[in-house]
């Protein structure tokens, strides 16, 4: 691991807001989750979904804020103690997503479920919720753009291709030239490749340093 993967380590998050549903006996369990940047925005999303459904008999939640997950927080609105907000909020931490609110809504179908079915339910719903919204991963990166000459453009091309590596953006003035994100700790092997393609003849300039999706991830 290089000095800047330490410093900047990758982390999951939810792609988009999801959806799910959960039915035993006939309660029905709705479950929304999505992607928040602060405690402020998860209150927000979960205040909004209390709202939508206020007629319910629970609204039980969970958020993780943080690279690191420091923040989390949990309810069970008036279910038993840890049947509700707690499994909720283990589906988050077990899939390892952060940045993350959900909501799963309850309406009471008559009949109890006791202890085991409620965390039965409460998590099932919010595993089909983070299903639907999907997972990505963010890491430390850097914005790169390349120019070559033309001759070179093919096996460029080629070599971004076979690493998985995006082209964001691509140019054709006097040279060929483009954009690439690459994490951060790969840097240096990419450079060396592309000034080996190109017989040195590339010229390479890191544009930006932040976090970005990799949207080649594919979750185990």
């Amino acid at each position: 691991m290089s000095d800047r993967e330490a410093e900047f380590p990758s982390y999951k998050i939810i792609y988009r807001q999801g959806n799910g549903f959960y039915e035993e006996k006939k309660s029905k369990f709705i479950a929304q989750i999505a992607p928040v940047e602060s405690e402020e925005a998860a209150l927000r999303f979960i205040e909004s979904v209390k709202k939508k459904y206020y007629d319910a008999r629970h609204n039980c939640t969970a958020f993780v804020i943080g690279n690191n997950s420091q923040l989390t927080r949990c309810s069970d609105d008036g279910e038993p103690g840890g049947t509700a907000g707690k499994p909720i909020l283990e589906v988050l931490l077990g899939a390892k997503v952060t940045n993350a609110a959900a909501v799963v809504t309850r309406y009471f179908g008559g009949t109890l479920l006791g202890t085991g079915g409620l965390v039965r339910a409460y998590t099932q719903a919010a595993q089909a919720a983070l299903q639907d919204a999907g997972i990505g991963l963010m890491e430390y990166g850097a914005e790169i753009t390349v120019e070559v000459d033309y001759p070179d453009v093919s096996k460029v091309q080629y070599f971004f291709s076979s690493k998985k590596i995006e082209i964001t953006e691509a140019r054709y003035t006097e040279k060929a030239a483009f954009d690439i994100c690459i994490p951060a700790g790969q840097r240096e092997l990419i450079r060396e490749e592309l000034i080996r393609l190109s017989a040195a003849r590339a010229r390479i300039t890191v544009t930006k340093e932040g976090y970005y999706m990799n949207k080649e991830y594919d979750e185990p």
